[in-house]
């Protein structure tokens, strides 16, 4: 079983831009957006991903994730079963320490939304915390992307 451990924070200003290593144009869409379980469909650069993933535990920062690459093409056709709503973001890679950094910049409906994240080996893993990262919000739902694509950013 694959087991997530991550924190998410947001975003204070665009430094991490500058300290970023890559960065890749990133759509998906929910075929399934319940609580208990999502199911994914997402497209990354020239690559397709199918993942599942649990319900997260008490503080938001463990649960189940399972994930697939696939063809593009069935990424892209996916995508078209999807639930209403798209995520459409870019994401930067961004080293700080012995970590990486995802920071999503997103589009559309949550437009001037920007969120880290940092995976980690256990819930107690110290890091380091670069300058522009601004306040943790891991377990606070309105941030997941699942449910973003029905509550955007620009409806708060």
């Amino acid at each position: 079983m694959a087991i997530e451990i991550e924190r998410k924070f947001l975003v204070s200003n665009e430094q991490y831009k500058a300290d970023a290593r890559q960065k890749v144009r990133i759509t998906q869409g929910y075929l399934n957006s319940t609580p208990e379980r999502t199911v994914r469909v997402r497209t990354k650069g020239d690559k397709g991903y199918l993942t599942i993933k649990g319900l997260s535990n008490e503080s938001g920062t463990t649960r189940y994730e399972w994930e697939k690459e696939i063809p593009l093409d069935e990424a892209t056709a996916l995508l078209a079963l999807c639930e209403p709503g798209v995520i459409d973001k870019t994401r930067y890679l961004v080293p700080a320490g012995k970590h990486t950094f995802e920071v999503d910049e997103f589009y559309g409906d949550n437009q001037g939304l920007v969120v880290a994240e940092v995976e980690l080996a256990s819930e107690e893993e110290a890091f380091n915390k670069p300058q522009w990262l601004g306040e943790e919000v891991t377990g606070d739902k309105k941030y997941y992307n699942s449910v973003l694509m029905r509550q955007p950013f620009s409806s708060w």
